[in-house]
């Protein structure tokens, strides 16, 4: 993503996603790129002690007025008057250009201070499969786009498998590559994953949404269930039973997981929904969840979908169908399955694919699972 940024005309940038995906570490390494003369960048965490007695925007004044130009503030959405004050800064110091950082959940319409004119956000989402190959050094392959994908896998998929054997490193991704501080240690990257949900629950839900801890125990519970259980079609009233609440709050719960990158919702018709109409079909939103948080092995059909999503939902509109198991920009149906899937359930349909884990190079409709890793 960092060759993806408009670093150089925005003024304002946001980046944001989930605990662990790599926030802190991209503003970083941009700084470290840039060629500012010392003293002209700062960077700044809003959950230092630092800010319990300061305002952010005294601090942003005085760094301008001593010669800053570049201020980076990480982990916004633990400051209470975050919003406000960035606008505040951004009006009154038009020489300075800000970048901050902030949770998945953290919403610029809603805020305080109205970012949603002036900043420009991106989202930064856990390692495709192809970025997890390209970052331990294993091969360095360019993202495809999806039509690409389709139209050519078969010569893609023999260029690429001459120099590596994807297959070799599939279960290892499956298990542990989506965040990239499964480098630090991958014997316990499961227990940090589940640490890093927790927080997420304890920490920044309440900072952003103001919910009670009452909430949050609940969340967790419902979680717990969920994990338990994906893919479902939720029975939104027997959920309301068993967490002892009523089925709007589910279902709100329901799309607090899904920001923190927890879940991921499907709708039949996800063009016009509101937080109020309960998801046809609900999945863990990538496959190292199923491992971190199930108790048993998970299920083999339902990581090869959680893969499929996690790899095709940041770019593209995905939604619920009876044909097929997914619809990709109300045009392309996908059905997920093994190496000896068959293209019979989706004869009718014409934009239709299948996607086939266990295979190594496709042919025609029929698409290596693997290969929807290369999209991002």
């Amino acid at each position: 993503m960092i060759h993806q940024i408009d670093w150089e005309h925005n003024r304002l940038i946001g980046i944001k996603g989930a605990r662990g995906a790599g926030k802190t570490t991209l503003v970083l390494q941009y700084l470290k790129q840039i060629a500012f003369p010392s003293g002209q960048t700062l960077y700044v965490s809003l959950d230092d002690l630092y800010f319990s007695a300061h305002r952010l925007y005294d601090l942003g004044e005085t760094f301008v007025k001593t010669g800053g130009k570049l201020l980076v503030l990480d982990e916004v959405h633990r400051y209470a008057n975050w919003s406000q004050e960035i606008k505040n800064l951004y009006d009154d110091f038009p020489d300075l250009r800000i970048v901050f950082t902030g949770s998945s959940i953290m919403h610029l319409e809603r805020s305080k201070g109205d970012l949603s004119r002036r900043a420009v956000m991106y989202h930064l989402h856990g390692l495709s499969f192809r970025e997890f190959l390209q970052i331990q050094d294993i091969v360095s392959w360019p993202a495809i786009s999806l039509p690409d994908l389709l139209s050519g896998h078969t010569q893609l998929a023999l260029d690429l498998t001459q120099k590596i054997k994807p297959l070799a490193h599939w279960n290892d991704y499956l298990k542990y590559g989506y965040y990239p501080y499964f480098l630090e240690n991958k014997e316990v990257y499961a227990l940090k994953l589940t640490e890093t949900i927790q927080l997420s629950l304890e920490l920044d839900l309440p900072a952003v949404y103001g919910i009670s801890y009452a909430s949050v125990d609940k969340l967790k519970q419902l979680l717990v269930v969920l994990a338990e259980s994906v893919p479902l079609k939720p029975n939104v009233s027997k959920l309301s039973e068993t967490l002892n609440t009523s089925r709007a709050l589910v279902v709100e719960y329901m799309h607090y997981l899904e920001e923190l990158g927890v879940l991921m919702l499907l709708h039949r018709d996800s063009f016009g929904i509101t937080r109020l109409q309960k998801p046809e079909k609900v999945y863990l939103s990538h496959p190292n969840l199923q491992y971190a948080l199930h108790q048993s092995r998970p299920d083999t059909g339902t990581l090869r979908e959680s893969f499929f999503l996690s790899q095709v939902q940041p770019l593209h509109k995905v939604e619920y169908t009876d044909k097929g198991d997914f619809r990709l920009d109300r045009q392309i149906t996908i059905e997920v399955g093994g190496a000896n899937k068959s293209r019979k359930q989706l004869a009718s349909l014409e934009d239709a694919y299948v996607a086939a884990d266990g295979l190594e190079v496709g042919y025609g409709a029929k698409v290596p699972l693997w290969m929807f890793g290369l999209l991002y």
